[in-house]
């Protein structure tokens, strides 16, 4: 199972907040760069970067921290929050994302996501499918839809993705363990789904859990950040695995 720590970024610092609400934030870190190598050092391979700054502004923000930190290390970076047009795609790419999310263009401009499908493959676009009480949300969490999660990915996957995130807002940064049974679910209906299990991580035994469950990712962010688990039980666990 892949371990991809998560830097969320506000005023290009590194920070945590709790179910999406920004009036929780936390920062942890005032260089992202930093905690960056420390992953690269402990051999993790990904990196989750999210722009919270875009995903209230509704377009590309932290652009600058995302580049710094691909030049600077090795870490294959996914990056999201607020890629709402095509040049905000292009800036992304151009500053060294592997891959980006799209979560809100998804349920706002199926057009405009289905079409970065096509032209930069499946590989490099993920679906970012946050959820609450098994209803899409978007817009950094903000807004609620009637989408229901499982027909909204389906259809999804119908159009050619293979990667999906999929964070479970409720559990997001309250370190009470991951949405085990949804992600069963998903996987039964879509066993060769690239599916990231994110929010709830709480301990190492949740991330056994998830692996025993056939989960292929896993996102870890605050419970490293609280220190729940170490760099050095993350990289062990990724050499074992």
């Amino acid at each position: 199972m892949d371990i991809i720590p998560a830097i969320d970024l506000i005023d290009g610092k590194c920070v945590r907040l709790s179910q999406g609400k920004y009036d929780s934030k936390k920062v942890y870190a005032d260089d992202p760069l930093e905690m960056a190598k420390a992953f690269e050092d402990h051999g993790i391979k990904r990196l989750h970067l999210v722009d919270l700054d875009g995903a209230k502004a509704q377009h590309i923000v932290n652009h600058k921290v995302l580049e710094r930190l691909a030049l600077k290390t090795s870490l294959q970076i996914d990056f999201g929050g607020g890629l709402k047009s095509d040049d905000d795609l292009r800036i992304a790419f151009e500053c060294g994302a592997a891959m980006i999310t799209g979560g809100s263009i998804a349920v706002k401009s199926p057009e405009t996501f289905v079409s970065w499908l096509k032209r930069y493959g499946a590989d490099r676009i993920i679906l970012g499918a946050d959820v609450k009480e098994e209803k899409v949300a978007v817009t950094g969490w903000t807004e609620e839809t009637q989408l229901e999660l499982k027909p909204f990915l389906a259809e999804y996957i119908q159009k050619g993705v293979q990667k999906v995130i999929c964070t479970d807002i409720g559990r997001d940064g309250m370190l009470q363990g991951p949405a085990f049974e949804l992600y069963r679910s998903i996987l039964d209906l879509h066993p060769d789904l690239y599916l990231v299990a994110s929010g709830g991580v709480s301990s190492m035994n949740d991330l056994e859990r998830l692996k025993e469950a056939g989960l292929p990712a896993a996102i870890v962010g605050k419970a490293y950040y609280e220190g729940k688990v170490g760099l050095k039980d993350l990289a062990t666990f990724c050499i074992h695995d």
